[in-house]
């Protein structure tokens, strides 16, 4: 499990051929420093198993279905990843319980600048905004958000200047491909009510 509140913007050092998927190597010195084999990483929000760490890099197995329903498929060396460590019992839940399990990927629809501040429109698949409600939350990218508007199809979140500068979602332009998990209580709440039906 995780926050979705991002330690760490790292950069992709290399992306190797392997079987049906790939191996993905991060560069990231300070996460890399503590992490050991076996441990789950949110990579742009989507968990990975560390398979190799040499202190400075940690690489990890991508299969073809990872690839395939995320943005992780379209990395190239030299692009930025949002990084997050698991949670152990007992840490502080400061974003909100994600479980590194990508929904879906969505496009920034629109992307309105004030100062230093931002607004996102992201558009999603409808079955994706069944599970959203404005002031729930979502993460992008791993990055723990609150919902501002929710439409048929599409969604809103607001920006802080700490958040554009410390991931991904600073660099992030109309047309862009984000990852999405949408609230892991709303999903379960959703099944229920199907089952009534």
């Amino acid at each position: 499990m995780f926050t979705g509140l991002v330690q760490r913007l790292a950069t992709v050092h290399a992306i190797t051929p392997d079987g049906p998927g790939v191996r993905l190597t991060i560069a990231e010195p300070t996460i890399a420093v503590a992490a050991k084999l076996g441990d789950s990483i949110a990579t742009n929000g989507c968990c990975l198993t560390v398979v190799e760490n040499d202190q400075q890099t940690l690489t990890f197995e991508a299969g073809p279905e990872t690839l395939l329903r995320t943005t992780l498929g379209k990395l190239a060396v030299g692009d930025s990843v949002n990084l997050e460590t698991s949670l152990c019992m007992g840490d502080t839940l400061g974003g909100h319980l994600v479980s590194g399990h990508i929904d879906g990927v969505g496009t920034v629809d629109q992307r309105q600048d004030d100062e230093e501040w931002s607004t996102f429109w992201i558009r999603v698949p409808g079955e994706l905004t069944r599970q959203m409600a404005s002031k729930g939350s979502v993460a992008v990218d791993g990055v723990s958000l609150t919902l501002v508007d929710v439409e048929a199809e599409r969604f809103s979140v607001a920006l802080i200047p700490h958040t554009l500068q410390v991931t991904t979602l600073g660099s992030r332009q109309v047309g862009d491909r984000v990852n999405l998990e949408t609230d892991l209580l709303a999903k379960y709440v959703e099944r229920q009510l199907e089952w009534k039906s």
